[in-house]
């Protein structure tokens, strides 16, 4: 370990002056802060597709997104999935699939070499199913090799081995329209001479379009799948045209207002191609709509046009309220009154589909995004009230019934293994992730230790001067130990825990120590023994994972392959994690340690921007761990700030 020079107190507060300020100036005139969610190009591609196919290509500035295609092309002649990558075959096809819609010639360069790179991986036939979807939708793949969903699944009762509510939020909310979609196979021939029979390693005539084996018991489902479709061949499918009402009925009551389904591109995306599938007018009040929801995820600058697959206002509002004050900034500081005002009015007070299987439970959490009534999730609910809880806003009264509120939501969504998962309670049956449909294997939401963490990290840190957050806790003794021994049994053997939201077991660790150290005061107090062998643990495996610059980071390949657990090049964010995860346990155990520590601050004020920002390539947001990831362009601002404002009170002490 190299020999740091202590970090000095007066370019410490430099560089939180400079952070402060430049978040300030990013604050909305609404109150909120906002910033862009990168992902890969597929998202973009899609949306060419999309308004081809429904004709709405020519008022959109197309031109720019074939420019911001181009520019994210890489050397190797592939797009990739996050920074660094190396290419990956499906995000490259449908690149190139959009590029050919859009005029491009398959002897121009960028698509040569993306051509090599594709058959080099295996063509079509090797890509995901979402791919070869919407290969299908345009005659470029054929519907044989597309899994089938009867629509009547829409019908089954509560009660029943299997309903859409077994399905994850972002799963139910995006199939429920392509069972309408995969019922009416339809092919859009916008352009009769477009194909990419060129991207098949053993040519288009060659082919066999039939779902893959793969030699265990999941096979059973490829035999259900040849049942559905002999149904479907000789028109016998039992309640079609019920479940395909039941799926209309379902999407259109579940769109928002403002036009969006679910606050992701995909669900949206899918549902005006349900619509489009039930012959709706481009002129239609709900089409309209939900082409302009995806218009407003929508980034144009001067030269590029891309798109978000989501949008994170009331999550990025609260981490920047958090980090402000941390750092310094008045509680009542009128921005912080102004977003705290414009979160407490974000509280959702409808019921969502959560309400299908929490029966008990009432409305109070937040969403993501600016609209999503239907699907709150606990993440952001419980870190926009311990943002609210560390502000001072004129109608505290108010503040406090809003927080009550929320807790008593999120106590409710409690999974029965001791967790929380992320939208859903109970959403754990594994074997829908085996579904050929589900080769994302994103199919269920089950109670994770970061989800979990979050929500014993606020409870821990409700203010101990208010008497009915401190009556709350003591009544919520059950849950909390329920969910401590949740965190203990996910403990990994070297000390780690896994992150799903974010990447990834430095994200995990980070959030599980800040839980357990507000939480151990009050914890010890309730029962024998201490929690700071496991502290102590996950304390040690940061430690192991820093590296020589003093920074941290950690790579998206470490879903695929553990061994790469903690390693990566340094980031901003991933080492303001760490260093958080390491201050909260210093302060619950009394051990700080400070070398490494200081290592760590000194990391971020040498790598911060004259600016006050921070700035990082790599994507360490977790959309599906191994198949999406998303760069949160605030991650790398927020988080420090945080980072060291907490060291700044930890030099006060």
């Amino acid at each position: 370990m190299e020999a740091q020079n202590p970090v000095s107190l007066t370019t410490l507060k430099e560089a939180i002056a400079a952070s402060q300020n430049f978040l300030l100036s990013q604050q909305y005139p609404e109150g909120y802060w906002w910033g862009e969610l990168e992902s890969n190009v597929t998202i973009i591609s899609e949306i060419i597709l999309l308004h081809k196919i429904w004709g709405t290509d020519k008022n959109r500035p197309l031109s720019k997104a074939e420019t911001y295609l181009r520019s994210q092309q890489r050397d190797h002649g592939g797009w990739e999935l996050f920074y660094g990558d190396g290419g990956e075959l499906s995000t490259t096809l449908e690149a190139y699939m959009a590029l050919k819609i859009l005029g491009v010639s398959e002897i121009d360069p960028a698509l040569i070499k993306a051509k090599k790179f594709i058959l080099e991986r295996g063509g079509i036939t090797k890509t995901r199913i979402f791919t070869k979807l919407h290969l299908a939708l345009i005659g470029c793949y054929d519907w044989r090799g597309i899994p089938s969903i009867p629509p009547w699944i829409m019908l089954l009762p509560e009660g029943s081995p299997f309903t859409i509510y077994e399905m994850s939020s972002w799963a139910r909310s995006s199939t429920v329209p392509l069972l309408i979609v995969f019922d009416k196979k339809p092919i859009f021939r916008f352009d009769p001479s477009l194909n990419l029979d060129e991207l098949y390693v053993e040519g288009r005539q060659n082919t066999i379009f039939k779902l893959p084996k793969n030699n265990d018991w999941t096979d059973i489902f490829l035999g259900l799948d040849q049942i559905f479709k002999f149904a479907e061949l000789f028109n016998v499918v039992p309640l079609r045209e019920q479940g395909l009402k039941a799926a209309e009925q379902w999407i259109l009551e579940r769109q928002e207002i403002t036009g969006d389904w679910a606050g992701i591109i995909p669900a949206m995306l899918n549902s005006l191609l349900a619509l489009k599938c039930l012959n709706y007018s481009v002129s239609d009040p709900i089409v309209q709509r939900g082409l302009e929801a995806i218009d407003n995820f929508a980034i144009e600058t001067e030269e590029t046009y891309r798109m978000q697959a989501c949008v994170s206002p009331v999550w990025d509002t609260a981490w920047v309220i958090r980090a402000l004050i941390e750092s310094g900034i008045d509680p009542n500081h009128a921005a912080i009154v102004k977003s705290s005002d414009w979160l407490i009015r974000q509280q959702i007070l409808d019921y969502g589909d959560w309400i299908v299987k929490n029966k008990q439970g009432k409305p109070g959490g937040w969403a993501f995004e600016f609209t999503n009534r239907f699907y709150p999730d606990l993440d952001d609910s419980a870190v926009v009230v311990m943002a609210l809880n560390q502000a001072k806003i004129p109608d505290e009264s108010l503040k406090t019934a809003t927080i009550i509120r929320g807790i008593d939501w999120m106590i409710s969504m409690q999974c029965k293994a001791g967790g929380w998962a992320a939208f859903d309670i109970d959403n754990d049956q594994d074997w829908i992730n085996a579904v050929p449909y589900g080769d994302l294997k994103a199919m269920i939401d089950p109670n994770t230790a970061d989800v979990t963490a979050r929500v014993i990290e606020m409870l821990g840190e409700l203010d101990p001067n208010c008497s009915e957050f401190q009556f709350k806790i003591q009544s919520l003794k059950p849950s909390i130990e329920r969910a401590i021994s949740y965190l203990k049994q996910e403990q990994e053997i070297d000390g780690s825990w896994f992150g799903r939201w974010g990447v990834n077991y430095i994200y995990g660790t980070s959030g599980v120590l800040s839980a357990l150290a507000v939480i151990h005061p009050v914890y010890k107090n309730w029962v024998h023994g201490s929690l700071k062998p496991l502290m102590k643990r996950g304390e040690n495996w940061l430690v192991s994972c820093q590296n020589s610059d003093g920074g941290w980071g950690e790579t998206c390949r470490s879903y695929n392959d553990p061994q790469l657990k903690g390693k990566g090049v340094s980031t901003a964010s991933q080492t303001a994690w760490a260093l958080i995860g390491l201050m909260a346990t210093g302060q619950a155990t009394g051990q700080y340690e400070m070398q490494v520590i200081e290592r760590g601050i000194n990391y971020l004020i040498s790598t911060q921007l004259s600016d006050g920002r921070w700035d990082e390539s790599e994507f360490t947001g977790t959309g599906f761990p191994g198949h999406f990831y998303i760069k949160y362009h605030y991650y790398q601002h927020y988080f420090p700030l945080l980072a060291l404002g907490r060291y700044q009170k930890l030099q006060q002490l």
